[in-house]
């Protein structure tokens, strides 16, 4: 329930950023430092006194559906890898909750984003049905172990560690293009 409503402003984003060809460089040195910053966070512990998660009100999650499903489009991702640190640093979810949800945001936002880049122009790489495969058995493992057996600290944990490796896939790129 929690991703619907920032499902409802992103795929249209998504579709759009889809459509954008930005210079690489610069894009990816902003998102590399936002994801090492998240990453850095996550590792922290978390604050004294932690309040339980409360979901934003819908107008935030507007728009920030909006925001992420455009820098989605734009990266060429689903979204999600800006949509959980998110959740979790804004209050917004539990380290499980946020998961589950991201995994709906990145389904309808490769979808949308995978349009708006065919429609720009962009061609399906031939091997898109292996990775289509790859990404739905890894979603579904992923969740079973996030849900039943992997407590929220060992999550965070996870998550910071995919942050920092795309953090430094993308400050790679925005170095070397």
């Amino acid at each position: 329930a929690l991703a619907w409503p920032f499902l409802i402003a992103a795929p249209p984003c998504a579709y759009v950023g889809g459509r954008i060809q930005l210079p690489i460089g610069p894009l990816a040195a902003v998102l590399g430092v936002v994801l090492l910053m998240s990453a850095v966070r996550l590792v922290l512990p978390a604050p004294s006194g932690a309040k339980s998660p409360r979901p934003p009100a819908l107008p935030i999650a507007l728009v920030a559906g909006a925001v992420l499903g455009l820098l989605a489009g734009l990266t060429g991702t689903g979204g999600g890898i800006f949509l959980t640190p998110l959740l979790l640093l804004a209050g917004w979810a539990t380290p499980k909750t946020a998961a589950a949800a991201s995994i709906v945001f990145i389904a309808g936002n490769s979808i949308s984003g995978l349009a708006g880049f065919i429609h720009g122009g962009g061609s399906v790489p031939w091997h898109a049905g292996s990775l289509f495969a790859v990404a739905l058995l890894g979603g579904f493992l992923g969740s079973r172990l996030g849900s039943l057996h992997l407590s929220p600290a060992t999550i965070r944990r996870l998550l910071a560690a995919v942050l920092f490796v795309a953090s430094g896939k993308l400050l790679s790129v925005a170095f070397t293009a």
